[in-house]
């Protein structure tokens, strides 16, 4: 994927996530490594964020380049400057840029006139950076993709999408429970079943969180509202009503099932405290592998097997 974008988990094959995922887990036993000194990663970010900017910040920084963050009000993309002029001048200063957007056709826009890769980092429509994290954290503590039973609980929104495609992608059982009316598009499940004829995965949709999770080897569940959607906060907790991740939902899992939330949680709302706490819990797994995922792209991006051979 060398000067390739990552606008979205279906700019992957299943070759490059097993790729990327390999080189994750070398590039966290590597600690810091010069493989890209000289080069710049610029942070674009109209969102606030947490394990976005410290994980790309630590993971060009690991891998011997530089990091610029860009906050929204020192930009004002698209009202102080056209997209088209923020990406234009970021490509001649950065030799990669990562962007943390409402719209995916911001992404899309910066990445049409950037001629350098970019990265979506979040958009409302996908998060494929996350996803790649969530396998790495799944491989870690099953040891296996290909047949792994993932029920995703609750909002079908730009994680479960990025996580559907994904898992798919490499193999995996997905089953996602979402009310009436929060379901993801038809297209992307129609992607992820045509993905899912090639690598030999399940795919099923229901609105019954229990039939999901039944004898699931990984239950996972993201926030009900997320930025940009406070106002909707009150109706969604009623829509959502029933598809909280509790101890008695957990327990229809297999033996051994792990708990995921890619975070930040509201405990109480989509997940009981005493399930993101419990010793099944792996969300703090999950927002570490964002850092070596990262660099696995970044090292991909602008290194490819020069950087592997540097290790």
């Amino acid at each position: 994927m060398k000067n390739k974008d990552l606008l979205s988990i279906s700019d992957l094959s299943s070759i490059d996530i097993h790729l990327l995922l390999a080189d994750a887990v070398e590039l966290r036993a590597d600690g810091w490594v010069g493989a890209l000194a000289g080069k710049t990663l610029a942070l674009l970010f109209e969102k606030p964020s947490l394990r976005t900017r410290v994980s790309f910040e630590l993971a060009i920084k690991q891998l011997g380049g530089t990091c610029i963050y860009l906050s929204p009000a020192e930009v004002g993309l698209g009202k102080r400057e056209s997209i088209k002029d923020v990406a234009g001048v970021l490509a001649r200063y950065a030799d990669v840029i990562a962007v943390r957007t409402f719209a995916q056709e911001t992404l899309l826009e910066i990445a049409r006139y950037a001629d350098v890769p970019v990265i979506n980092a979040l958009s409302d429509f996908e998060h494929p950076c996350q996803a790649l994290a969530d396998l790495l954290t799944i491989f870690d503590h099953k040891e296996a993709l290909k047949g792994i039973r993932l029920a995703y609980v609750g909002d079908g929104n730009n994680v479960a999408r990025s996580l559907l495609l994904a898992g798919a992608l490499v193999g995996m059982d997905l089953r996602l429970a979402t009310p009436e009316g929060f379901a993801l598009d038809e297209k992307t499940i129609e992607l992820a079943k045509e993905y899912a004829l090639e690598s030999g995965a399940a795919i099923m949709t229901t609105t019954d969180p229990n039939l999901a999770v039944k004898e699931a080897d990984v239950v996972y569940t993201d926030t009900w509202v997320s930025m940009g959607q406070e106002e909707e906060g009150n109706q969604r907790a009623l829509a959502f009503a029933g598809f909280k991740v509790t101890r008695a939902l957990m327990a229809e899992a297999a033996t051994g099932a792990i708990f995921m939330h890619c975070l930040p949680a509201h405990r109480g709302s989509e997940v009981a405290p005493e399930v993101i706490d419990s010793p099944a819990s792996v969300v703090l797994d999950q927002a570490e592998n964002r850092l070596y995922a990262q660099k696995a792209v970044l090292a991909q991006m602008l290194g490819g097997a020069e950087v592997a051979s540097q290790r």
